[in-house]
């Protein structure tokens, strides 16, 4: 028979059955946790203290009290995941993860978080468990160390792509000063120093609260970890406190309480020679496997490749900026009557040398000449071009030739260099008494005229072909066209790198800069600054130069004053006057005598290249005063007075001082020392007046 009495007592359950929830945690390591997210409290059972290794008086409370609990990677990895669940609306997450214990050593932990929302769907609260993954986890952790490695690669090639960018230097330094620079590379802090005459520059720290006093500058032979690993071309791994503090007792008394445990030294090496170092500064002790230091060092090869050529960046644009700026005038001449600012940049993006230039000329008789050129080409040939075009533009304008003979002949002396290269260029000679500015241009952008209300237009100028084209084609004309600028106007000249972006339409340019000029301030140094900054952003590919002329003074009533100076066999000069006089006459209103007025300045100026070795100087001004007279001047430098023949039948000349007489007003002869000035007066009506009644 069956003991069933027997069977029901083996049968019997034990006496704590079933158990208690608590008991079947702990038996299989699984604690609990309870997060306010509003006031950042967290709560850890016993069993969750014991899966983190958290002692419990190291435990207050807050979420902060984990750190350094879990590896920068893991610890990064497990806050995305929360971030994304609470991002998505999600109501749940899990996630694995690495818990470095009180030994240092590491395993693996699953967490699962419940989360909890207000009554507007904002996550306030999560609660869920935290177990030991160890044994799960026995097969699955090489996958995982698989993708831990994947990640710290992914790490160096986010640095490396990100330092691809980095022109300069200090683009690099700047990239290692922002905090995220700590996130990416998975450290709490990092250092990176950089030699410097034979001493170690540390030119970022981050974060930069914890700056060790007396680290900024330090001598490759001191004992210090960059100083070991910049001597000895190799990687240091300290791999705890004890290891930092035996070997560099100095140093480790200063960042003791920073809570230093581990850092790798990086030293930076290009062409087979230190450049630097970087350091990654760690707060829990760890060993470096072969794997890390491997990527460690493809790490520090590809900053040292970055860092070297933004020095060699630096050092050729610094070079180029330099011949650049040594070619352009050291000073600009205070000018009477005008003000004048001026601005050079050169290209953001490329470090060789540009052609842009500019210049003032201080001229006789209160005039000034402006110009501003750009030679193609950005190289050390573009720069040595316009050197010279500069310099041969200057001495054409100081020997007094016509803006139009100006450009003409310094279209040729290009061509004759035998370059391949041209230029273009404005040139502008301002009379500052009266305001009148004649302007001649090969090839290069209209100027803009800012009125003394802020207005804004842009000059419509005649042009020719650029310099050098229009002497291989012989086609030297160059028109000029004659504008008025009143006081307190500003005439800005400038190349093309100010408003031509490559894919963008000029216009458009033209119009943003005009916008610009309009809202900026009057005060032509502010207004200059921010050409070059506001403007200046949208610069790639080309450098700029910049030229504002403003005048002074009180405006010339009656219609101002002009003057050509025109040297022995120049027909260009000699053009050049006779437009003058006719674009002047026009413009006073005096057009029923115009062609009077020009046959006698025309007389006049052939007389006296005729009969003199030397050049002579036209002037043509409005007279003041209750009759309206307009008065020409023609100087020489022969003091031989004209006087007057009887031509006979047959005879081609002696009829000049007849004609003078004949179509003249007044006229008369002064002495100017030097010279003598021949002088006629014409009586106009106010034609612009009698226009308006009539109509």
């Amino acid at each position: 028979m069956v003991d069933r009495g027997a069977t029901a007592a083996a049968a019997a359950p034990p006496d704590d059955w079933p158990a208690r929830p608590e008991l079947i945690h702990a038996l299989h390591r699984t604690g609990s946790f309870d997060w306010d997210l509003v006031s950042g409290r967290l709560h850890l059972d016993a069993v969750a203290l014991d899966v983190l290794d958290m002692p419990a008086e190291a435990f207050h409370g807050n979420i902060s009290d984990l750190s350094g609990r879990l590896p920068r990677s893991d610890a990064t990895r497990l806050d995305a995941q929360v971030a994304r669940a609470l991002k998505e609306g999600r109501e749940s997450y899990g996630a694995y993860y690495r818990v470095r214990g009180e030994t240092g050593s590491l395993r693996w932990t699953y967490t699962q978080g419940l989360i909890r929302r207000d009554e507007q769907g904002r996550p306030c609260r999560i609660m869920g468990i935290v177990r030991d993954a160890g044994e799960e986890l026995g097969q699955a952790g090489p996958r995982e160390q698989e993708l831990e490695r994947r990640h710290q690669t992914t790490v160096v090639e986010t640095i490396t792509a990100a330092l691809a960018h980095a022109r300069t230097v200090q683009d690099v330094i700047d990239f290692f000063k922002d905090a995220q620079a700590v996130e990416h590379l998975g450290s709490d802090l990092l250092v990176l120093g950089l030699v410097e005459s034979g001493r170690i520059h540390l030119v970022a720290e981050g974060p930069s609260e914890h700056f060790i006093p007396g680290t900024r500058y330090t001598r490759v032979d001191d004992n210090f970890p960059m100083s070991d690993v910049i001597r000895t071309l190799a990687p240091r791994f300290i791999e705890s406190r004890e290891e930092f503090s035996t070997c560099y007792p100095w140093l480790w008394d200063r960042i003791k309480d920073i809570g230093i445990a581990s850092a790798a030294y990086l030293p930076l090496i290009a062409q087979a020679r230190p450049i630097g170092a970087l350091g990654l500064l760690y707060r829990e002790a760890r060993g470096f496997t072969q794997h890390e230091r491997n990527l460690f060092i493809a790490l520090s090869s590809s900053l040292a490749q970055s860092i070297a050529r933004a020095m060699l960046f630096d050092q050729e644009h610094d070079l180029a900026e330099g011949l650049q700026q040594a070619m352009l005038p050291r000073r600009i001449p205070d000018i009477p009557g005008a003000q004048i600012a001026v601005r050079y940049r050169s290209a953001r993006m490329g470090r060789d040398i540009g052609g842009d230039w500019y210049d003032a000329i201080p001229l006789p008789g209160g005039r000034v000449g402006a110009v501003i050129g750009d030679v193609q080409g950005h190289d050390t040939h573009a720069a040595a071009v316009m050197g010279q075009l500069r310099i041969v533009l200057r001495a054409y304008a100081t020997e007094g030739h016509a803006p139009a003979t100006v450009m003409a002949r310094a279209s040729s002396f290009l061509y004759e260099l035998e370059t391949d290269r041209f230029a273009t260029c404005t040139y502008a000679e301002a009379d500052l008494a009266t305001g009148v500015v004649q302007l001649v241009r090969a090839g290069h952008i209209d100027p803009l005229l800012r009125h003394t209300d802020g207005t804004v237009r842009r000059l419509p100028v005649s042009g020719g072909l650029p310099l050098g084209l229009s002497a291989e084609f012989g086609r030297l004309d160059y028109p000029v066209t004659t504008v008025e600028l009143d006081p307190g106007e500003t005439l800005m000249m400038f190349t093309d790198g100010l408003v031509e972006v490559p894919g963008s339409d000029l216009d458009e340019g033209i119009r943003t800069l005009s916008a610009a000029v309009r809202e900026g301030p009057y005060d032509l140094h502010k207004m200059a600054d921010l050409l070059c900054d506001a403007i200046g952003e949208r610069i790639g590919e080309d450098d700029m130069a910049v030229l504002l002329l403003r005048r002074h003074g009180p405006a010339v009533r009656g219609g101002g004053r002009l003057q050509q100076h025109i040297a022995p066999a120049d027909p260009e000069a000699l053009s050049a006057g006779r437009h003058m006089i006719r674009a002047a006459v026009r413009a006073w209103g005096a057009r029923e005598r115009s062609d009077e007025i020009e046959l006698v300045a025309d007389e006049l100026v052939t007389n006296a290249l005729l009969h003199t070795d030397g050049a002579a100087v036209v002037t043509i001004r409005m007279m003041p005063g209750p009759e309206r007279r307009v008065r020409v001047e023609v100087e020489d430098k022969s003091s031989v007075l004209p006087r007057r023949r009887e031509p006979g039948e047959a005879g081609v000349s002696g009829r000049g001082l007849l004609l003078v007489e004949e179509l003249t007003d007044d006229w008369g002869v002064e002495s100017r020392g030097t010279g003598k000035s021949v002088w006629c007066e014409f009586v106009v009506t106010d034609g612009r007046h009698a226009a308006d009644d009539a109509g």
